[in-house]
């Protein structure tokens, strides 16, 4: 019955954070009130807080590390979950439902499925045509599920590269870089929405804020990549301030999911780490989310 009722919601479209670009002002008290989700298998705080503030090596070339967020949240444990990836050491894979049986899997059923290390959101879905990516999703050379550049998403993940001495994997600003060149470049690419730009500029997400959970994927200047995710829920601005005033400041930020899709799973040797989101503000205000919902599409990590 929950997983009918999950796939019924799937179906309106505020359960997605969108992106804003004008000033509004919103009561934040009357947004974040909600239940908590009790300890489940999926959240053992005794296993988790071993990330607590310091980095931990996953593998060679992924750490993984759960941060205090500089402002508490009053849902959740205001925790701030980061994956860094040396792209030199992993196979990154754009996967999608329509390549294959039509069938949106859990991020560790994408994992099983297809050996992966680590899944995550590709970005947003057309709410219209579930299967389908509502920017760009270019997943290689022989496949496309959706072809068409989404006015107004300007940040791109770009890898698997067609040319030599191109970085595995970069997110590339288009307002900086223009499509065709990224085209020209890489075989698979994933459209969204800026956070930080090419220059480390922090965008302004003001009009009707919301707060959600959410999964955003940004890099350094050495091209480490990074996977960050909250389940407590934070206005994209606050998610931007962190990001602009982390330890090793990130660029050009690409907002991936919000809500209770938002998914990282990641799955070693030695660990197995499952974030699932939970809340929207107003829509979704509730953080009592305990299974990861069906994605179509996924970007899939896999160790050289």
């Amino acid at each position: 019955m929950l997983k009918r009722l999950l796939f019924v919601s799937l179906t309106i479209p505020f359960i997605s954070c969108s992106q804003h670009v004008d000033s509004s002002a919103i009561n934040p008290s009357d947004s974040l009130k909600t239940d908590t989700i009790p300890v489940t298998a999926f959240y053992d705080p005794t296993y988790y807080n071993r990330f607590h503030n310091q980095w931990v090596q996953l593998e060679n070339g992924l750490e993984y590390i759960e941060k205090d967020a500089p402002k508490k949240a009053s849902v959740g444990d205001s925790r701030i979950s980061i994956l860094k990836i040396n792209p030199e050491k992993f196979k990154f894979e754009l996967l999608s439902a329509s390549q294959f049986d039509s069938t949106s899997l859990c991020v560790n059923d994408w994992a099983e499925k297809f050996d992966l290390n680590v899944v995550i959101n590709a970005g947003m879905y057309d709410l219209r045509r579930q299967l389908s990516s509502k920017g760009l999703l270019q997943n290689n050379e022989k496949y496309a599920n959706n072809s068409k550049l989404y006015e107004g998403y300007n940040m791109i993940i770009a890898f698997n590269p067609l040319r030599e001495n191109l970085p595995e994997f970069d997110i590339i600003d288009l307002k900086c870089t223009d499509i065709s060149i990224v085209k020209r470049d890489y075989a698979s690419l994933a459209q969204g929405m800026r956070m930080i730009d090419c220059n480390g500029n922090p965008m302004s997400w003001n009009k009707n804020p919301q707060w959600c959970s959410q999964l955003i994927v940004a890099k350094d200047k050495h091209q480490f990549i990074y996977f960050v995710f909250t389940r407590s829920p934070y206005s994209h601005n606050e998610m931007i301030d962190f990001m602009v005033n982390f330890e090793e400041p990130l660029l050009n930020a690409i907002y991936m999911e919000g809500g209770p899709q938002t998914s990282l799973f990641i799955d070693t040797k030695n660990d197995r780490i499952e974030k699932l989101g939970s809340y929207v503000s107003k829509t979704y205000a509730t953080d009592k989310n305990s299974e990861f919902w069906g994605l179509p599409n996924v970007i899939g990590v896999r160790k050289k």
